[in-house]
């Protein structure tokens, strides 16, 4: 085989399709979120405002993080020095197993790498504890859940996205199998929220287990932001939940909470948790410090909602198409990978303004989409200045300002 052609042509597929990813090379500045410096093509730097980040607080740049970690590093140096089993557990590793259980209302949690590894490790173990476990997934789960359960080898059944009904006849047709539902709380794409309280109600009357992503609302639903079982007070009702530290926490890694002993099962079984080097301890400081904060700023979650919620109406006045389903995450419909990727580009190049692209295989093909992720300093007059270049382009491309919300 010529190795060089077939990546030529792979590569030539995305370019003709309009959907080759390019990375923009940014410097965020502490104490300037959103904020952050574009070191150009040229060799240039350009000053921008980020509005596709997901350190939706702006927690990546907290005092009490950044204090928190600067005292670990400090203390301990820079990595864990080994997997959790060899030599990678540390205080600061127990400690915010301890907060994050605490956040969740459950009796252990369990720290990965990622939310993703989080997902796929523990996605793919459960088949092994449960012989003959059929999972159960929505079909708009995240590619780490649905790389999950693939990897794990067992029985699997999707369902239409958020269809109860459909959802039901499946678990019709496993009575007297041990099942597990797998869902999200929010799909971040759409920003849509998962019928939480629905599903609960079929995993008891099926005797289904339940594992929820709450990975786009950690941080930012519920009274201590625990997400949005939480916040519908329905996380007692849930056996597995997951979440990332990388997001509204602002700092890395991701988690599952649950009982202690399914997660002694998982971590004494998953592959992706045994023989992986565990995160720094100065980051398990940073994420602790984090979720300690936010347990007691509600504030900061209002004012999150609020600049959401200003942002869709100014958006909504424009006749812009944008897909509204109440959460936080912001999505613009364009239809086409081209004029997405166009569009992209010219808020950059000529506002400093930066967004993103959404393509395939993220979204299906003909749903291609900007999708804004503003925070609480996102400010009038950052608002400002992305709803007039908006509207400046969205004219010079001629594009549709049919409302095509949700």
């Amino acid at each position: 085989m010529n190795f060089d052609l077939a990546l030529d042509t792979a590569l030539n597929r995305l370019h003709e399709e309009g959907r080759y990813r390019t990375f923009i090379d940014i410097e965020r500045r502490q104490g300037q979120f959103p904020h952050a410096v574009w070191r150009r093509p040229d060799g240039l730097e350009s000053d921008i405002t980020v509005w596709c980040g997901n350190d939706y607080l702006g927690m990546g740049q907290h005092p009490a993080v950044l204090s928190a970690m600067h005292e670990a590093l400090e203390a301990t140096g820079a990595g864990s020095g080994g997997t959790r089993n060899i030599s990678g557990t540390t205080l600061y590793h127990k400690a915010l197993e301890a907060e994050i259980a605490d956040l969740h209302g459950k009796e252990a949690a369990l720290v990965f790498t990622s939310a993703y590894m989080a997902n796929d490790a523990t996605l793919q173990t459960l088949p092994k504890l449960f012989p003959g476990l059929a999972i159960v997934s929505d079909e708009l789960n995240h590619a780490s859940m649905i790389q999950g359960i693939r990897n794990g080898r067992g029985a699997k059944h999707v369902f239409r996205h958020n269809d109860i009904a459909h959802l039901r006849e499946i678990l019709e047709g496993l009575r007297g199998q041990p099942v597990l539902i797998a869902f999200e709380s929010i799909y971040s794409m759409d920003g849509d929220f998962g019928p939480i309280e629905a599903i609960c109600d079929l995993a008891d009357e099926f005797g289904a287990l339940t594992y929820i992503d709450e990975v786009h609302a950690v941080g930012m639903y519920g009274p201590r932001g625990a997400g949005v079982a939480e916040r519908d007070g329905l996380m007692d009702r849930i056996d597995i939940i997951n979440g990332t530290l990388g997001k509204a926490f602002g700092v890395f890694g991701g988690y599952i909470a649950g009982t202690a002993k399914m997660l002694d099962a998982v971590r004494s079984y998953a592959p992706g948790f045994i023989f992986t080097t565990s995160i720094p301890p100065a980051v398990a400081a940073g994420a602790a410090a984090s979720i300690r904060h936010l347990k007691t700023d509600p504030g900061l979650r209002e004012a999150h909602q609020r600049q959401a919620r200003i942002l869709k109406m100014r958006l909504k006045g424009l006749g812009l198409p944008i897909i509204d389903h109440g959460s936080h995450i912001v999505p613009v419909h364009v239809g086409n990978p081209v004029h997405c990727k166009m569009l992209s580009d010219m808020l950059l190049e000529r506002h400093g303004i930066y967004v993103q692209p959404i393509n395939f295989p993220t979204v299906p093909r003909g749903t291609e989409r900007l999708r804004f992720t503003p925070s609480p300093v996102h400010g009038p007059k950052e608002i400002d200045a992305l709803v007039r270049a908006l509207d400046s382009l969205w004219g010079h491309c001629a594009l549709n300002r049919a409302d095509m919300s949700a």
